[in-house]
């Protein structure tokens, strides 16, 4: 499943890095901390590898 957003798609490159042990766990936080500890590293590959063209910075809820 491909991010939605840019901010959702450095949260998962950001989780996916400490998930490979390259990045301490504790300098994670808010949404990449809790995709850390939820998603698989596959699962944090596909977010992280979403292409940024044309995605918002932030999605609105409605």
């Amino acid at each position: 499943m491909p991010a939605k957003s840019a901010a959702q798609q450095k949260a998962a490159g950001a989780a996916l890095s400490a998930k490979r042990g390259d990045t301490p766990k504790s300098k994670l936080k808010g949404a990449s901390k809790s995709m850390e500890a939820s998603m698989s590293e596959k699962q944090l590959e596909e977010f992280a590898h979403t292409k940024r063209k044309g995605k918002p910075e932030h999605v609105v809820k409605h």
